[in-house]
């Protein structure tokens, strides 16, 4: 069996989980790894699937599904050996303040010059005009050669400049 990936990004509405994974166990494929969430009334999805099929059969199979739905779907051969990371210690990124440009591309820099790996990155405005939160969590992959407590500190420092709060803390794996 083959790994692809499954994308597939329309306007929100239900059964498009249930319609594409019929397609899926149709032609007798596994979920390996999903995302799924809805983004301002658009319903989004990103899945990893182990298949018999080819990729054009896959293709081909979720066409109606996605004419039917409305549904941009994209099907790609995905390289297993393309796994990125050390593996390193998990942990999460909270942030939350006033929102404004910049603050996802900050953090991201900062995680980045320390070869910190985003896993999860999820973002949410909560309220609306001035009082808004602008709240942001990221699941990451802290290699071996970064101190915890240096990158936390970092990460505060920017916070501040951002005029926005950070935290780092260890993933906790009694909350999945």
């Amino acid at each position: 069996m083959g790994l692809l990936t499954v994308s597939a990004i329309g306007a929100d509405r239900p059964g498009i989980v249930a319609a594409v994974t019929a397609v899926l166990v149709e032609l007798g494929c596994n979920l390996e790894d999903t995302s799924m969430t809805i983004l301002r009334g658009h319903f989004t999805m990103t899945m990893v699937v182990s298949s018999p099929a080819t990729k054009a059969n896959l293709e081909a199979a979720l066409a109606t599904v996605g004419e039917e739905l409305g549904l941009v779907i994209d099907v790609r051969p995905l390289d297993a050996a393309a796994d990125v990371g050390d593996g390193g210690d998990e942990y999460v990124v909270a942030v939350h303040g006033a929102d404004h440009p910049g603050i996802v591309h900050a953090v991201a820099a900062l995680l980045a010059r320390h070869e910190v790996n985003i896993t999860d990155l999820t973002t949410r405005l909560v309220g609306e005009g001035v009082g808004a939160l602008y709240v942001m969590t990221l699941d990451v992959e802290v290699p071996a050669a970064v101190r915890p407590d240096d990158l936390d500190a970092e990460l505060r420092r920017t916070a501040t400049e951002l005029g926005v709060t950070a935290t780092l803390h260890a993933a906790d794996a009694d909350l999945l």
